[in-house]
């Protein structure tokens, strides 16, 4: 293998270890540092940044004691912060590690921005071996699994990446460059590409290679009208992820002339984040095949002329330390700033209550310009390390993670209708425990010690690429073995779910007027078919205005609740953000509903570790009869889960 794919190799890989990285410690930023909230953005916002703002002391270091030997370290503490964070219980040590790791990624990044000019390659492949191994696994990274997979497949990683980083280090006495000097022709291209790797990576991860994202999507292709977020198992109808994985490396391998390439790729990624943007959730897919295309497209466009001579293959290339080397290494952590930036305002948008729609179609914006303006190829095309079956392949894969993680089949209705039926509400955090970690099974755990027919989530998050970019409503239905219904309110990919053994017959969702709530709220209502009988179910999720309870929001959704079960027996419930006998609890009484946890009051649930509010609910209309209600102690989410059994009349 030829040096130059060496080190395409090598960056690659090193992608995909950061991606891993950045999985924990982005969740680890707002669940361990900013506690759910409680801490101010502002101060969440700072700690952040400051990694990213440290590590622009990172070019010095590597014009100081040369990219190689810098590069090697920070790989080698990458690598082995990687693993650490497998071992890691969470807390305060995972986030340590998580920052240690970054801020080696950032450095090695700066390192290997020294003596390669063109990143493309390395940027593409990784972003799509990272986005084909997360759909494989069914968006639950290696890092959270644990076990024998977990390290199995932690170690064979980083022992790739150092392995490739090793090899394509020069031999003794020489210097290997893919071009380094100032001066040398396309010098300012191969720094424009580096600059957008931040932005590049805050699309890939939020809109075009996020494999939750993909499967949300499919989710809202193959709904009704009513309601979108309706999953249909056993069949996935839309290849959303198959044909948002090709377009992708298609973009990048084949070249289509630039004219139209100019024109084509810019004007398809701004289209499709601005989709995104607009926080509909049935112009996701089209959102996600065109920023998938358009990023593969516009990479292709900065991927800078012609390549290095055969002399800088055979390592005779100018000093590293060359202002070359070192302006490419500030533009990396630059562009991964912006990407801090990006994900930062993002995040707080849900705390300052303005629209962060306008980061990702910044982001995409910045990406199209540099597209746009980056000056043409050289004549001969450049040849990557890769042939184009790699698009096939890539899509063979993610067609059979999607197959591996195929959601429960539907289920028939009993032949008689049940007694009863055993109803759980729970807040699952997006996923992460008080210990800031992704614990699936502790949440399937904390679900079927109930042995529930039925169960309403709260604060789903279906990609957030904040949280990691995991599915977590597939993740815990798959452990549940119980087919959902998902409903957006955030936005397209966070929001509340049903699950159900007993089949959906129908179903809507209405979004609930914010009333100067920061985050979006809405109710959804499902129809089950208990074997000829009707059970209406509505879960909801109310998020009360700043000083304020959720009064107006729990008035919505007790009309609602009321117009959708027409008089069928229903089921209410969800963190409601209320406690008996305040204005908005009294909402739903004075709407005839009954509390169905009174019997066991006080039954606090919030937060899971010392309970001191009772802010979860069901209500129910007064022809159930409750029974058997509690909160289960644990610490898989910051909320407690609260379980009734009702006895249908």
């Amino acid at each position: 293998m030829r040096h130059r794919q060496l080190r395409t190799a090598a960056l690659a890989l090193g992608v995909v270890v950061l991606l891993d990285v950045l999985r924990v410690w982005l969740p680890s930023i707002i669940t361990v540092f900013g506690r759910a909230a409680e801490t101010p953005a502002e101060l969440l916002g700072a700690f952040a940044l400051g990694w990213f703002v440290l590590a622009l002391a990172a070019p010095v270091l590597v014009r100081r004691l040369g990219p190689h030997p810098v590069g090697a370290v920070a790989a080698g503490v990458l690598a082995a912060t990687r693993l650490a964070l497998t071992a890691a219980p969470g807390g305060r040590v995972q986030l340590w590690l998580g920052c240690a790791g970054l801020l080696a990624g950032l450095v090695w990044l700066a390192a290997t921005a020294a003596t390669v000019s063109r990143p493309v390659p390395g940027l593409a492949y990784g972003l799509a071996v990272a986005a084909v191994g997360h759909a494989l696994l069914g968006t639950e990274d290696l890092v959270w699994r644990g076990g024998v997979l977990g390290w199995v497949g932690s170690v064979l990683l980083v022992a790739a990446f150092l392995a490739a980083q090793l090899a394509a280090s020069p031999p003794a006495g020489r210097v290997a460059l893919d071009g380094g000097a100032a001066s040398e022709p396309g010098g300012g291209a191969g720094r424009a590409a580096w600059l957008l790797v931040g932005p590049v990576l805050l699309l890939a991860g939020q809109v075009a290679l996020a494999p939750a994202v993909w499967d949300a999507a499919a989710a809202y292709w193959h709904g009704s009208v009513d309601l979108p977020g309706l999953a249909l198992p056993p069949a996935r109808l839309a290849a959303v992820p198959e044909v948002a994985i090709g377009l992708f490396l298609a973009a990048v391998l084949l070249r289509p002339p630039r004219p139209v390439a100019r024109l084509l790729w810019p004007a398809a990624l701004v289209v499709g984040a601005g989709l995104f943007a607009t926080d509909r959730a049935g112009w996701l897919a089209p959102a996600v095949l065109l920023a998938a295309a358009g990023l593969g497209g516009c990479l292709a466009l900065v991927d800078g002329p012609g390549g290095p001579s055969p002399s800088q293959d055979l390592g005779m290339a100018a000093d590293p330390g060359t202002d070359g080397g070192r302006r490419r290494g500030f533009a990396v952590v630059g562009g991964m700033l912006g990407f801090a930036i990006g994900a930062v305002a993002y995040y707080a948008a849900y705390d300052l209550g303005y629209p962060n729609g306008w980061v990702p179609a910044l982001a995409a914006l910045a990406v199209a310009v540099a597209a746009v303006l980056a000056p043409p190829l050289a004549a001969a095309p450049v040849r990557w390390p890769v042939p184009v079956w790699t698009v096939l392949a890539a899509m063979l894969l993610t067609a059979v993670g999607g197959g591996l993680h195929r959601p429960a089949p539907a289920p028939k209705p009993p032949a008689t209708p049940p007694a009863a039926v055993r109803v759980v509400a729970y807040n699952i955090r997006m996923g992460f425990g008080l210990d800031g970690r992704l614990d699936v099974d502790a949440l399937a755990r904390a679900v079927n010690g109930s042995r529930p027919d039925v169960v309403l989530l709260s604060e789903v998050d279906r990609g957030w690429l904040l949280n990691g970019g995991h599915d977590t409503l597939a993740l815990l239905a798959g452990r549940l073995r119980m087919p959902y219904v998902f409903a957006p309110a955030a936005d397209p990919v966070w929001g509340d779910a049903v699950l159900s053994r007993f089949p959906v017959r129908a179903g809507r969702t209405e979004p609930l007027a914010a009333h100067g709530a920061p985050t979006g709220a809405q109710a959804l209502g499902v129809t089950l078919d208990l074997g000829g009988r009707d059970l209406a179910v509505v879960a909801t999720h109310l998020q009360p205005p700043p000083g304020e309870g959720p009064v107006a929001q729990a008035g919505e959704v007790a009309a609602f609740a009321t117009r959708y079960a027409a008089g069928r027996p229903l089921v209410l419930g969800g963190d409601l953000n209320t406690e008996p006998g305040d204005p908005a609890f009294a909402e739903f009484t004075r709407a005839g509903l009954v509390d169905a946890l009174a019997a066991a009051r006080p039954l606090r649930t919030s937060p899971a570790d010392e309970p001191r509010s009772q802010i979860d609910h069901v209500f129910v209309t007064p022809g159930l009869s409750p029974s058997g209600a509690a909160a289960p102690r644990g610490t898989a989410s910051d909320h407690l889960p609260v379980a009734v059994t009702l006895a249908l009349p």
